[in-house]
């Protein structure tokens, strides 16, 4: 079977010969070869390894430069480019070795360095780290992440907070294109399956000059897996189990390559029951299943490359409304309910030219959110349908100056079929443009860009006026100019110096500007304001590394100023038998940080501690704290790695013990949290059975049974503690 759909996919590639290409030998410091080193083109989405004598090859290469990442466990990340290729060139690495963590390229920042190379400081987290510690969804996974955190709903409704920012102040990239889900509605979680996700980037901080408006808090940018090897066919099924939900996680993945052409597809499943908190009870309709399928092909050549991908989410979503009440480990859902469908198309475009390359990144998201009361009939149905484009020019290489000038634009529609409406059918279009140039030189980077934005959004009155649903007419247009400059530089040979300042912004979302109604999710009658203008903020970012062979500092400050942040205020007056809360707005900061070290002694190298400190504050003008605010946290993790004779290799054990402290800070409306303390243990490798191999973790979470509230669940309100101990069994077979 293997051989029949290489066989086949070589037949549509036979048509084209090798033009450019690059070929070496990748050695170690003492010139002993590495066999298995990874060779990987980015931007065509191809790559290699290297074989027993550390030699590889790859074929087909573009004109012009062409950057090439070598990693490989253990050692340091090489970043290298090749300025002209030429019919063919030899490149010879040696690969330093490193007890630390690995250097990653970072995609989600416009000139696709190293992260020690780059300006800006970017948290890089694989999937498969994420996964280690055992956490059920992908937004669990990343609050682990210093300076993350997120608002749940129980444990299927996740939405990321960065730094104290939430909803539409977060912008989610996936596939190359921004994710539009009506990420405004506080029931309304990230919608994305980790199963064919390689890593997630997290810029921490307003990052409008590359992707606009709702990026003023910060972007979460999800990395897809990459292609197979050329010439290679590659199969895997993972299955994960956890005993708190009786839950179950399944993925299964097929993808094969030749030199030109690209082709991958995966399907994943998951179910699980009621939560229990910590006395054993049951969370009533916490339950929750999703069905995700990716599909991508891909082709490259001396000339471009593109990708077109395809992912399929379906979500059915208890709501649980009735805390602790009938007691069931059913996992069909009850009413209320969420039945959400996600389609994302993306188009990934690379056009290389003698010394210049053009990236073209086209996306449609259609998003179809039904919400069912007490029958199969939806009383709320919102389809969402967005069109996005972005299109970034690199102009040749000037001595030591990069430049780049790009177009982003996005057409979006609103449309409601339902009998409730929490916004009205609406239009949203964006344009922006905006450039940015980068200066190396010894060793120090300087980066500096302009960007300008529209937005126009219009509406359709509904409803008769002066009744809860009634919505006026909006037309109604936001500006806004923004800039950014960082510079890193080396104070020392193993101290790094960044500093960014930047602004951002977010144009007022539709719920913001047109609310008129209850809003069950949160009990209260939110009227809206069309009257409200375009958030603007400077933050000033602060970053302080040091790193040597064992150990390994950070210290990030921040400080953000906030014009007219808007939020929800009670006006003192009852409608329909709730509170009611006007959106209004006022200036606010917000400031704080992440500081953490990771030693490694020596000799001692199978030992690693991590521990990690964030906090954050958010304040109003008239020093009034900010809702939403996650609390303080210290995290400490004890890693072992061993490898035990010849049936289990990558092994490793941790124990975390994660302290959120007691948030005090809160806004009028808002209760405050008592601090609690979680132990999570982990344990996985990879077992060898003769032949047969494959991937374990067992992971122990809450493992003390703690029963606490978390301070951005939304169930806290209602006395409802999060999730009690769970243990997670989880293995990964590649085929």
């Amino acid at each position: 079977m293997k051989k029949f759909i290489i066989a086949l996919i070589l037949g549509f590639s036979g048509i084209i010969s090798a033009q450019n290409s690059v070929s070496g030998t990748v050695t170690d410091n003492q010139n002993n070869p590495l066999p298995g080193v990874s060779v990987y083109a980015p931007e065509l989405h191809k790559g290699t390894t290297t074989d027993a004598n550390g030699k590889y090859e790859i074929n087909n290469l573009p004109n012009g430069s062409l950057r090439i990442a070598f990693t490989y466990v253990g050692y340091a990340n090489q970043n290298k480019t090749i300025a002209k290729l030429l019919k063919q060139n030899t490149l010879d690495i040696t690969l330093e070795e490193s007890i630390l963590e690995m250097d990653e390229v970072v995609v989600s920042t416009p000139f696709n360095k190293l992260q020690s190379q780059n300006v800006m400081k970017i948290e890089h987290e694989s999937i498969k780290t994420l996964q280690q510690k055992g956490t059920s969804t992908l937004i669990e996974g990343l609050a682990t992440i210093p300076g993350v955190s997120q608002i749940s709903t129980g444990t299927s409704i996740g939405k990321p907070v960065i730094r104290g920012l939430s909803g539409n102040r977060v912008l989610v990239y996936s596939q190359g294109v921004r994710i539009e889900n009506q990420q405004f509605g506080d029931e309304h979680g990230l919608g994305l399956n980790d199963g064919g996700i390689e890593s997630v980037e997290v810029i921490k901080g307003p990052a409008s000059l590359l992707y606009g408006s709702d990026a003023l808090g910060g972007v979460l940018y999800f990395n897809p897996e990459k292609f197979a090897d050329a010439g290679t066919f590659k199969a895997n099924f993972s299955q994960k189990y956890f005993t708190n939900t009786e839950g179950s996680n399944s993925s299964i993945g097929l993808k094969t390559s030749t030199d030109n052409w690209k082709f991958l597809v995966r399907g994943g499943y998951n179910t699980h029951s009621d939560y229990k908190i910590a006395d054993g009870d049951r969370v009533t309709n916490s339950r929750y299943n999703e069905t995700d399928f990716k599909t991508g092909i891909g082709y490259s050549n001396s000339t471009f490359s593109s990708v077109l991908r395809y992912n399929y989410n379906k979500l059915d979503i208890g709501i649980p409304e009735d805390g602790i009440a009938e007691q069931s480990s059913s996992k069909d859902t009850q009413f209320p309910r969420q039945g959400i469908f996600n389609h994302l198309l993306s188009l990934n475009n690379v056009i290389f030219f003698e010394n210049s390359k053009l990236d073209v990144d086209l996306g449609y998201i259609a998003n179809d959110r039904s919400e069912f009361e007490d029958s199969n009939e939806a009383s709320l149905h919102m389809k969402l349908n967005t069109f996005n484009y972005n299109a970034k020019y690199h102009f040749p290489k000037f001595g030591k100056i990069e430049t780049i000038l790009g177009v982003q634009g996005m057409h979006q529609t609103n449309k409601n079929s339902g009998e409730e409406y929490l916004i009205p059918d609406a239009t949203t279009n964006d344009f922006g443009v905006f450039g940015t140039a980068n200066y190396e030189w010894d060793n120090s980077v300087l980066q500096a860009g302009l960007r300008f934005d529209n937005r126009n959004v219009t509406s359709i009155a509904h409803g008769t006026e002066g009744e809860e649903g009634y919505f006026l007419p909006l037309d109604k247009s936001f500006d806004s100019f923004n800039a950014s400059l960082g510079y890193k530089t080396k104070l020392a040979e193993p101290l790094t110096l960044r500093l960014n300042v930047a602004t951002g912004f977010r144009a007022p979302n539709l719920a913001e500007l047109t609310s008129n109604g209850v809003h069950e999710g949160t009990n209260r009658y939110e009227i809206g304001n069309a009257n409200l203008k375009t958030e603007q903020n400077v933050q000033t970012d602060l970053n302080l590394e040091y790193k040597n062979t064992h150990f390994e500092f950070f210290v990030n400050g921040f400080y953000n100023h906030v014009n007219n942040y808007i939020y929800t205020s009670p006006t003192g007056e009852v409608l329909e038998d709730n509170d009611v809360f006007a959106y209004v707005q006022d200036n606010a900061q917000l400031y704080g940080g992440e500081v953490g070290l990771h030693f490694h002694p020596h000799p001692l190298d199978w030992l690693h501690f991590e521990t990690s400190f964030e906090t954050v504050t958010g304040k109003k003008e008239n020093k009034d704290y900010l809702p939403l605010i996650p609390a303080n946290n210290w995290n400490n993790t004890l890693r072992t790695e061993f490898n035990i004779k010849d049936w289990l290799s990558e092994g490793f054990a941790s124990l975390n013990v994660s302290s959120t402290f007691a948030q005090d800070n809160v806004s009028g409306f808002e209760t405050a949290s008592k601090g609690y303390t979680l132990v999570n243990l982990g344990f996985g490798g990879t077992v060898k059975l003769g032949k047969t191999a494959f991937d374990i973790n067992l992971n122990g979470n809450n493992l003390f049974d703690k029963k606490y509230i978390a301070h951005l669940s939304r169930l806290k309100t209602d006395g409802i503690p999060n999730i009690g101990r769970n243990i997670v069994l989880g293995v990964n077979f590649n085929l």
